[in-house]
């Protein structure tokens, strides 16, 4: 398990334990965070799930794919530094503590 750190618009922030293995997107999902929809589940089709990656984190989650950045572009928010989709992104040891903020609505 992985603490990551789920902040919202407002900056209500959530702390919760991520299965190694899962995505940012499941993590925020099993636990009933507003923020992320998923609505393809994971499967890069609808950019429901976006995140803003807090930039001291930036490096350890890597950069996103082609179909990512393409995908973004279909976001409600468009893109700005730091953001991914959060199916994307793999939970792991090397991610505990991971930030990431989540838009205001994913529509």
């Amino acid at each position: 398990m992985t603490i990551v750190n789920y902040i919202d618009h407002d900056g209500t922030a959530h702390e919760v334990d991520v299965p190694n293995g899962d995505s940012v997107m499941q993590g925020a999902v099993d636990n009933g965070l507003e923020g992320i929809l998923g609505e393809c589940g994971g499967g890069l089709a609808c950019a429901t799930c976006l995140c803003f990656v807090d930039p001291d984190w930036r490096d350890r989650t890597g950069e996103a794919s082609e179909m990512e950045k393409e995908m973004l572009e279909f976001s409600a928010h468009g893109t700005e530094p730091g953001s991914r989709l959060s199916c994307q992104i793999t939970v792991s040891d090397e991610l505990e503590g991971l930030v990431v903020r989540l838009p205001e609505s994913q529509y």
